[in-house]
């Protein structure tokens, strides 16, 4: 008797073929058997009428902290993912001396937007090496399985102390130095090296990732150590990826080509739409698909919904900082929304509100941005809505009533006793539509990534992405075409699986293991985001809920059952090295 029977759901096995109807034998967390009238197994799950697919594999986190206190993975897990992978954007822990870790978690925190005093509170820095941090990861049990990349940040501070978290250029013995510490990494099972070269990126201090202004030599040289390890994925956060320098996409996916090139091994970058150019991408995917079609893994990574931050009463907004709202900080936000009902109240804020835009924009004219940009500011919804249209807008809004935007702003953030929020999008949204994201979504050149679990923590909740390629994009699209779900469910198995070298999942098939999503796809629903206080320090994050993942599955195991976590801990460590290269899966 095998343990687990699948009955009669509609399987979309991840290879992008048609769905088709069967049961799913799984033994000993991989799958043994796909077909009609399996025999009886020790348990059963009736999945008629509900949608069977991969485990879903997210190639973009940012747990590096948090798994090393965390077992749940969230928010990231409730949304089907069984795999994934953190080390991105050039930060991470790991190698560490004792001296540099304020130093890191200053620049997680102020790349990532992950508490400091969380960090401080949750890591328990028993480790120096990757391959040490490596086996810290690996005593611990998780929700979902999870893979690392060595990060450039501290590797540089590591190898070369304060100037390299300066940015000070790098000798030949540091990188000789820095390219032996990443063999050792993969050696260990790293699934790849990252780094970040866009000024966006930026430490507590100001200062810019370390690695930001890297040399060709260092960065060829840290790469010819994945060549020589011949497993792993280069991964690139590019200068001018917000459209802060418009030369330097073409530069950056120049050196990207050569270097994929010269190592042999996939170099992943990210890309977004920005407003300075937005229709630049076009030009770039263009010369990615030139270099594939030379032989080269170059891949370009997308988004699956526009980047951008979450604005409310719970988090970021224009009256945090008035002196008439400071005595309802702290509050429950219901609290906070009844007293600002007060037409006193109201008028106070929004005259002090004034005064204090106008000092942040000559203090931080991005954030005055946000707080000014009517425009671009929508109503995000409760189901949530990512692809507004323009009378979403808050300037729309406004005009409609004939208020101030300020004001319609206002009245908008006290809705649902305060629980209501406004999203500005910042990239992937310039034409106020999704076109640009799906056109990238279809092309052949691109995997799904960009998802951020466990970053961005005030500020956005791009985790739950899965659910929304679902619901969105297959499903309830009005302002233009819609995507293939075959396609959708490859986007977010197997391709990202291939890039990363998972070679025993991604797919349905016998042999392979037994990560599974079943799910009620026609009432699958993604609800409005909600900022919880449940990190260490009683530090904040973003959780965002899904309706619909009636099971989701890893090696075997009932992870999550109607949305809601068994407490069942089958997720481990995944290494490198546990898979030889160009190793496939034998299907049955």
């Amino acid at each position: 008797m095998t343990d687990l029977v699948i009955r009669g759901g509609t399987i979309l096995d991840g290879t992008g073929s048609a769905a088709f109807t069967a049961d799913i034998a799984i033994t000993g967390g991989k799958i043994a058997a796909i077909g009609p009238n399996l025999p009886k197994g020790a348990r059963e799950i009736d999945a008629r009428g509900l949608l069977v697919t991969p485990g879903f594999v997210d190639i973009h986190t940012h747990y590096d902290g948090q798994a090393t206190w965390d077992e749940e993975l969230a928010p990231s897990t409730p949304h089907g993912v069984t795999t994934l992978v953190m080390g991105n954007c050039g930060v991470g822990f790991a190698p560490a001396r004792k001296e540099d870790h304020a130093t890191l978690i200053e620049l997680m925190e102020g790349v990532e937007d992950i508490p400091g005093a969380a960090l401080h509170e949750g890591i328990s820095w028993n480790w120096e090496s990757f391959p040490e941090y490596l086996d810290a990861l690996e005593a611990r049990r998780y929700a979902a399985d999870i893979g690392a990349m060595v990060a450039h940040g501290p590797l540089r501070t590591y190898v070369m102390g304060m100037r390299g978290a300066k940015n000070e250029p790098a000798t030949p013995t540091d990188v000789a130095e820095m390219a032996r510490l990443t063999e050792d990494a993969m050696t260990a099972g790293a699934f790849g090296f990252s780094t970040s070269r866009t000024i966006t990126h930026r430490a507590m201090d100001g200062e810019p990732v370390p690695g930001t202004f890297a040399a060709e030599d260092e960065l060829f040289a840290i790469g010819r150590a994945l060549g020589r390890a011949g497993r792993g994925v280069f991964e690139v956060a590019p200068a001018g990826l917000s459209g802060e320098d418009l030369v330097a996409p073409d530069r950056e996916i120049d050196w990207v080509c050569r270097l994929a090139a010269d190592i042999g091994r996939p170099v992943t970058w990210l890309m977004l739409q920005n407003n300075v150019q937005p229709d630049a991408w076009k030009h770039l995917m263009q010369l990615s698909v030139e270099a594939q079609a030379k032989g080269f893994q170059v891949v370009p990574q997308v988004a699956g919904r526009p980047f951008g931050v979450l604005i409310g009463l719970s988090g970021l907004h224009r009256f945090k900082a008035c002196p008439s709202f400071a005595p309802l900080l702290g509050k429950p936000v219901a609290e906070i929304a009844a007293a600002m009902k007060s037409p006193d109240l109201r008028e106070r804020l929004i005259a002090e509100s004034a005064v204090h835009v106008e000092q942040v924009r000559k203090d931080i004219p991005v954030l005055a941005l946000i707080f000014d940009n009517f425009e671009q500011t929508y109503l995000l919804g409760d189901p949530v809505d990512y692809e507004p249209s323009a009378d979403r807008s808050i300037a729309h809004i406004a005009r409609t009533k004939g208020i101030d935007a300020v004001e319609a702003c206002y009245d908008a953030m006290i809705e649902r006793d305060g629980g209501a929020l406004l999203m500005q999008p910042f990239l992937g949204y310039s034409h106020g539509n999704g076109e640009a994201l799906r056109e990238m979504l279809t092309h052949p050149a691109a995997v799904l990534g960009l998802a951020d679990g466990g970053a961005h923590c005030n500020a956005i909740c791009d985790a739950s992405t899965p659910t929304w390629m679902l619901t969105h994009w297959t499903r309830d699209r009005t302002r233009g075409e819609k995507l293939e779900l075959p396609h959708v469910i490859k986007k977010l198995t197997k391709d990202p699986a291939d890039l990363f070298g998972f070679p025993d999942r991604g797919v349905l098939k016998p042999g392979y293991r037994a990560d599974v999503n079943i799910i009620d796809y026609d009432n699958l629903t993604l609800r409005e985001p909600a900022l919880v206080a449940d990190l260490p320090a009683g530090g904040t994050r973003y959780l965002q809920a899904a309706e619909g993942y009636r099971y989701t599955i890893v090696a075997g195991e009932v992870t999550r059952q109607d949305d809601q976590f068994t407490g069942a801990r089958p997720g481990r460590l995944v290494r490198s090295t546990q898979f030889e290269a160009g190793q496939k899966i034998a299907a049955e």
